[in-house]
């Protein structure tokens, strides 16, 4: 489609040549820029005494950074299995609803659809849902998926590999410092307005609470309860909002 620049004048629609290339050049400035993260779980699991195969199976099955990081952190600090998975699944529910958003773009047989699930995350939602046209939607959620995928694997690799046994080295670099603020970081862009700050407050102070009084796990799944029973009340006060 034509596109006016500032002056009013018509400009040519860009060739598939430059789109191909535009989405190409965004999923790989994505995919570099969440590289660190990746690299600070490979950390995470190398210090929690994860096999090598096990954090494999952590980045490229479950490949959802918060999800990871709370599942690995409840099970680094002596959690139950349970509890890892329910931290990790709430974390994860958002991607029912990227589902909904991209499901007209990834047309196809079932087991395609499936396939492409896996890929379903913040950052190929976000170069997908930039794209107007759908053949391109299609295009830039696999680009961004891939361009994710990949090096989140590769980062955790070499995260586990090169830091795995060098405690003293990590501790010594303030290396261990970004497992926690990589989670954190991970988790604010999601925190858009003020009420899902509170709520996460919330959540924090319960976790925080909890932490020397209850065993290792619980007290995540406790504040994933409290946000659950807020979030409700976010969706009324927004509503209220709107109507008035």
């Amino acid at each position: 489609m034509p596109t006016a620049d500032s002056t009013g004048a018509t400009l040519p629609a860009p060739s598939d040549t430059e789109i191909r290339s535009r989405i190409l050049r965004q999923a790989a400035s994505i995919g570099l820029a969440v590289s660190p993260f990746a690299l600070a779980f490979g950390i995470l699991c190398a210090e929690a005494d994860f096999r090598l195969i096990e954090a494999i199976g952590f980045s490229s099955i479950v490949f959802g950074g918060s999800s990871q990081f709370a599942s690995a952190l409840v099970l680094a600090d002596g959690g139950t299995v349970t509890a890892a998975v329910v931290a990790g699944g709430l974390l994860a529910l958002r991607s029912l609803a990227f589902g909904v958003v991209m499901a007209p773009a990834l047309w196809g047989p079932f087991w395609w659809r499936a396939a492409v699930s896996q890929l379903m995350i913040d950052e190929s939602l976000a170069v997908g849902a930039l794209q107007t046209d759908l053949r391109w939607r299609r295009f830039g959620y696999l680009a961004g998926g891939i361009g994710v995928f990949v090096p989140w694997n590769l980062f955790t690799i070499l995260g586990f590999t090169i830091f795995g046994g060098a405690g003293d080295l990590v501790t010594s670099l303030g290396i261990d410092a970004t497992i926690p603020a990589a989670f954190l970081a991970l988790l604010w862009p999601r925190l858009s307005d003020p009420k899902q700050r509170l709520i996460a407050g919330v959540g924090a102070v319960v976790a925080i609470v909890g932490a020397p009084l209850l065993p290792p796990g619980i007290p995540i799944v406790l504040a994933a309860a409290a946000v659950a029973l807020l979030r409700p009340w976010r969706k009324q006060t927004s509503h209220l909002a709107g109507v008035s």
